[in-house]
């Protein structure tokens, strides 16, 4: 049960071209948002779309292939896990952000197209 502690996987596209940065220490990493369907139907029997975002990072050789080859629109499979930030406003508020950390990644879709 150790493996699944913290675990998510998700298949969607990727948002926005992913922003990719070289650090002072040698290290690279990507961030990108994600969107996910959800198809269902209502208690009416109608048929629903529900989309969610995610905000994914990717470190090392993994946020180089997000370099190379990740594209807005292209399909992906991220598995990873959950990590929760922290940062202040200029008002002094403090605020919450959850990302997915991905520890692998598939590029779905064709070859040349998305």
């Amino acid at each position: 049960m150790k493996t699944i502690k913290n675990h998510v996987q998700l298949i969607g596209n990727i948002g926005q071209d992913p922003q990719v940065t070289n650090l002072e220490n040698g290290k690279i990493v990507a961030q990108f948002s994600m969107a996910t369907n959800e198809n269902y139907e209502d208690s009416k029997g109608q048929k629903q779309s529900e989309t969610h975002w995610h905000s994914i990072v990717a470190w090392g050789k993994l946020a180089s292939i997000i370099e190379k080859y990740a594209v807005v629109g292209k399909q992906i499979a991220i598995a990873g896990k959950l990590a929760q930030r922290s940062y202040e406003t200029k008002e002094g508020e403090k605020r919450y952000y959850t990302e997915v950390v991905a520890r692998e990644i598939l590029l779905l879709g064709s070859k040349n197209g998305k």
